[in-house]
Parts: structure tokens; C-alpha cells; sequence
């Protein structure tokens, strides 16, 4: 049995786990916890309401059931309900409790947990109870696969012994941040600097190309270790899951990413991926390891509020693109075009662009963005882009233009690269950073006063300046490039700026973006287009009909809101042209060349 010793000299036992799925068709784990009393005659438990690295109180708790509380001879004790998510035991003197429960698991997210008839993927703040005590203790895991599943996986270290599926963590704060997969998975190995690295990939279903995903993760993990200069952990997991679903979500010493088993078939997706293992692997060391103050030690049952999730996820968007660009896994258009297309998005769309087209950048300062998280980031609604702007892409932008700001000061000796690993060195212990500390860290770094730099991009809705750095790597803004017809250019269509959605066999308004005619017009989400001017109009001409109509005119057009017919008055504008697609400036000077080489890595 591992023991540890608390701050107060005594021994801590640790709390023991057993993981079961006798039905996982039903979508749920039993879990048998043995918690040691301490001689205690109640003992309080509590499960965490959020899970580091995601910013929302999601009441893990809701999904426990059936909770029953015994000595561990058998004898029935009481357990009653404090809180949401609390729950206090008699003890009747017994030296050990022994808990037994159910936990629900079918949300297909990073951030729960999924249980199904052919594997499990266990999130830790999602899973466990603990004591509500603040002495630090180990909690032993025991998995016992479902019939038929041959393999456990997590980043835990192996409990002593050898035992298979037995795993033990240092502390809760280990447990948490270490997810636990059961089932069949494709696993793939390979060795950086002598430490194993893991990419499991699930439901691989003949489509995902498993040898070539591999070996890009080795060549992303060979860059980051360059770029920070060594490895802080004794073994690494991907847990990549190909169940159609989407998103990544850090911990200490593994990931879990969500994607397409079709993904390795399209380059445009394909490179989505390698950017998404680029971004939660970069967060091994810039949040996980080097973190603002304020996350840390996690308050599991309150929100925690801090201005600096700019760096802490924003600086981690700028790098993960260009890390892969770097690795030499992009070209340097496929860089400079940005993102791949998404589901909300038909085009490549670079960070910049994504950010000018938001209306909510001139409402919303980019602090205020990172302190909101817990209200706004996740509990996104229609109006969201007319309000808030998104911490991941302004935080990115400016760390795009910090990066040129800190070579031009240093002349090309110092980046934001050196920010990045001078902070780790001084701040990635248990305290962490302030926000003043690291604007400081990066003002050393450069040699120049950065503050009317900081206030502006951090604490104010001012636009951006982008000409420095556009100067400074030998890259430019460029219009889109018009189709043209036999006959000339093509004349320019009518626009109302409105986002629709098919939504059974009806044109629905699903979003409407303050500055467009359309939000001028009234349009509403959730109405229903019937009709432009006194004709019909059906979801799959909505696009087309807007060939016939030009900018300037004026047009009635009837729609359903609430089930009532009604009629609004607009005036088709023209759609802004792109004009924050990024190129290589084609009168690039030689000294441009070197710097955007040197930013790159070529």
C-alpha cells in the first residue's frame, strides 16, 4: 500500500478505486471507492463541478446515482446529501468507508465522459469522489475492463506490483487531470529522447490512416521539444477518438482529441487535425505547467476568474499552426490561408480575418473576454458574435503581432519564443504568473516599453495595427480575387448578411451579425424566409435567388416568426470584399525574406 506523508506529519492512506463495466450498453461505470476515515466519525466527500482546461461549471454530480455507503464488512451506513455536489457519511468508527455508485457517461465531448459497447474514455473530475479535505494523498485506480475489451490506457504511472490495469496517482489534482480509456483501441508507440509517447486511436474503421498519423505526432512532439528544449514528463498519451465529433482538451501528461475517422483522407482536414494535436500538445508546457496565478491550486467547486487565458490559449493558438509549420507539415501558403475549412465556415480563414469580421472585437476587450469564459465563451448564443470576441483568436492575433514587435525591438535576435521559455523557467512552478509579471517577462525580453502595446490590445476594443507586422516578415492583405466571366467581371450580387440553416425542409435565420442590412432590416433568428418580394423561395434557392437582385435595391420579404406571417422592408447591400487573406508580398525585400524565414523556420 503507497502512503503518504501530509504537511501536518501524519500519514495520509490513499483512496481506492474500482472501475467496472458489467453493462457499458447502458452507457454507465460502477465505481467502488474505499475511503480510509482517519478516524473520523463522518467523513465529507465532494466531486468537482468543472474540469481544468475547460471554463464552465458543467455539475458532474448530475449524472451519480444510486450512491450506497458500507463498512467494509458490509454493515449499512449513512450518506446523506450536503450540497450539490458534497455528501457526508457516518463512519459508525469504522476505520474505512466503502462507496459504491453509478455514473452515466454519454456526451461525446473532451470534457465528460462516454461509455458505450465498445469502449470508454473517462474524464477524472467527471468520475471520481473524494474527501473534502485539503490533505494531499494518492488515489489508487483499479480498471476492469468490459467482456471482450482487452486494454486499458492512461497517462498514470503503474501502481507497484505489476498487476495489470492497476494505476495510482500522486494526488486528486493527478487523477484529474489523467483520463482512463477502455476498450480496443489501434495503439501506436514510438520514443522521443528516450520517453514513450502513446497515440491511441479509436474506431480507426479501415479509413484512418493510423502509421501516417503517427508518425506526424513524433515529428509535431520532435518540434515542440525543440522549441522548449526538453520533455517534462516520463510518458505521453494521445488519446485520439475518430467518433465523429470534434474538439481537444490538454492535461499533464496526455491529450484527448475528438476527429473524423474520414479525416486522413482530405488534406484540409487532415491538416485541421495536425494543427489541433499541435495546439493541445503545446499545452504541456504553456498551461499545464506554466500557468497564470490563478489556476492554481484548482478550486474544483468554484469558478476561477483570470485575465490571462490570452496566453494561456491564445499564444497556444498563434504556435499551433506554426508549429506545424515548422515541423514541415504545411506549406507556407497552407500556413498564411489559415484554418481549413469548418462546418460554420466554407473557406480557409486565417485568425486576422477571423477577428475583423467579428463585430463583438469593438465591444469586448480581450481581458474581459478571458475573465468572462465562465458566462460567455461556453454559453454561446445568436448575439454572441455581436458582443463577445474570443480570447483563442485575438489572443492569437496578438501574440502575432507581440512576435513582430519583439524582433523588430531586438533586430531579429529575440521572439517570442524566448518569452515563452523564459517565463516557463522562472514561472512554470507551483506558484505561477501574474498578468503583470508576464507582460514584464516579455518586456525584458524585447528591451522596450511594452505597456501602451498591452493596454491597447488587452484592456481596450481599439483596432489592431497591422503594418508593422506586415512589414517586418514580408507579408500582405490581399483582396479576394473576383471570378470573371466570358463576357467581364462579374457584376456584384445582392447581400443581407444573414446566416441560414436548412431546419426541416425551411430557410431558417440562424445568426445575424450587427452591421449587415439584414440586422438593419430586423431579421431575427429564428424566423422563417416564405418569400422576396411576392414570390416563394425555398431553402435551396435561397443563394441562387440572390444572383437576380443587385446592391441598392429595395425588396420585401415575408417570413414566419413566432407562426405569424410579416413582412420586412430591406435594402440588399453589396458583401464586403475579403481583405485580410494573407500572401507573401511579391516585392518582398531580401531582408523580409530572411526574417519571415528565420519567424518560420526555414
Amino acid at each position: 500500500m503507497t502512503i503518504l506523508t501530509t504537511t501536518e506529519g501524519r500519514s495520509a492512506e490513499p483512496i481506492r478505486y474500482a472501475l467496472r463495466f458489467p453493462a457499458p450498453q447502458t452507457h454507465y461505470v460502477e465505481v467502488e471507492a474505499r475511503v480510509p476515515s482517519a478516524g473520523r466519525a463522518e467523513v465529507e466527500l465532494m466531486m468537482p463541478v468543472w474540469t481544468p482546461g475547460s471554463y464552465l461549471v458543467r455539475e458532474f454530480a448530475k449524472n451519480i446515482d444510486q450512491l450506497v455507503a458500507t463498512t467494509p464488512d458490509g454493515r449499512s451506513l449513512a450518506a446523506a446529501k450536503v450540497r450539490k455536489n458534497r455528501w457526508k457519511v457516518a463512519t459508525q468508527g469504522a476505520a474505512e468507508v466503502k462507496l459504491t455508485y453509478r455514473v452515466y457517461g454519454r456526451t461525446m465531448s473532451v470534457q465528460s465522459n462516454w461509455i458505450d459497447a465498445s469502449f470508454a474514455i473517462l474524464n477524472g473530475a467527471a468520475t471520481f469522489l473524494t474527501l473534502a479535505d485539503s490533505d494531499p494523498r494518492p488515489h489508487e485506480v483499479t480498471v476492469e475492463p468490459a467482456s471482450g475489451w482487452k486494454s486499458s490506457v492512461t497517462s498514470l504511472p503503474a501502481a507497484a506490483g505489476g498487476a495489470p490495469h492497476h494505476y495510482v496517482a500522486a494526488d486528486f489534482d493527478e487523477l484529474v487531470d489523467s483520463p482512463i480509456y477502455a476498450g480496443n483501441p489501434s495503439l501506436y508507440e514510438f520514443e522521443v529522447d528516450g520517453i514513450p509517447h502513446v497515440l491511441l486511436n479509436e474506431a480507426e474503421g479501415g479509413l484512418w490512416d493510423g502509421p501516417r498519423s503517427a508518425r506526424d505526432v513524433e515529428t509535431i512532439v520532435r518540434a515542440q521539444k525543440a522549441f522548449w528544449g526538453s520533455l517534462p514528463y516520463k510518458k505521453y498519451v494521445f488519446f485520439n477518438l475518430l467518433c465523429e465529433a470534434g474538439g481537444g482538451l490538454e492535461h499533464k501528461n496526455s491529450t484527448v482529441l475528438m476527429a473524423s475517422r474520414w479525416a486522413t483522407r482530405a488534406r484540409a482536414s487532415y491538416l485541421g487535425w495536425l494543427n489541433l494535436v499541435s495546439h493541445e500538445y503545446f499545452h504541456t508546457w504553456n498551461v499545464k505547467r506554466l500557468r497564470p496565478v490563478e489556476l492554481g491550486p484548482f478550486d474544483y467547486e468554484n469558478e476561477v476568474h483570470t485575465p490571462s487565458l490570452w496566453v494561456a490559449e491564445g499564444i497556444t493558438s498563434y504556435y499551433d499552426r506554426l508549429l506545424v509549420r515548422r515541423a514541415g507539415l504545411c506549406s507556407l501558403d497552407e500556413y498564411l490561408a489559415g484554418d481549413p475549412p469548418s462546418a460554420a465556415e466554407d473557406k480557409t480563414i486565417n485568425d486576422v480575418e477571423r477577428l475583423q469580421t467579428t463585430p463583438g472585437r469593438l465591444v469586448q476587450p480581450l481581458e474581459d473576454s478571458s475573465y468572462d469564459a465562465w458566462i460567455k465563451f461556453y454559453r454561446r448564443d445568436e448575439n454572441t458574435p455581436n458582443t463577445n470576441v474570443s480570447y483563442y483568436v485575438k489572443g492569437a492575433v496578438v501574440a502575432f503581432l507581440l512576435d513582430a514587435k519583439i524582433r523588430k525591438a531586438t533586430n531579429g535576435a529575440k521572439s517570442l519564443d524566448d518569452v515563452m521559455r523564459l517565463a516557463y523557467t522562472r514561472y512554470s512552478g507551483p506558484s505561477g504568473y501574474t498578468h503583470e509579471q508576464f507582460q514584464a517577462t516579455a518586456a525584458e525580453v524585447a528591451g522596450a516599453d511594452l505597456s501602451a502595446f498591452f493596454q491597447k490590445a488587452l484592456k481596450t476594443t481599439d483596432e489592431l495595427d497591422y503594418d508593422e507586422v506586415c512589414d517586418w516578415f514580408g507579408i500582405r492583405f490581399i483582396k479576394e480575387k473576383e471570378e470573371k466571366k466570358p463576357n467581364g467581371a462579374k457584376p456584384p450580387k445582392a447581400w443581407l448578411g444573414l446566416v441560414t440553416k436548412t431546419e426541416d425542409g425551411r430557410l431558417v435565420v440562424s445568426q445575424v451579425k450587427r452591421g449587415t442590412p439584414g440586422y438593419e432590416a430586423g431579421f431575427n433568428v429564428g424566423d422563417e424566409i416564405l418569400g422576396v418580394g411576392e414570390d416563394r423561395i425555398t431553402a435551396g434557392q435561397w443563394a441562387k435567388r440572390m444572383d437576380y437582385f443587385r446592391p441598392g435595391e429595395k425588396v420585401s420579404v415575408l417570413i414566419a416568426r413566432r407562426d405569424r406571417f410579416q413582412r420586412l422592408e430591406a435594402v440588399f447591400g453589396q458583401e464586403p470584399p475579403r481583405g485580410w487573406a494573407l500572401e507573401v508580398a511579391p516585392a518582398a525585400t531580401a531582408a523580409q525574406k530572411a526574417r519571415r524565414k528565420a519567424w518560420l523556420g526555414e
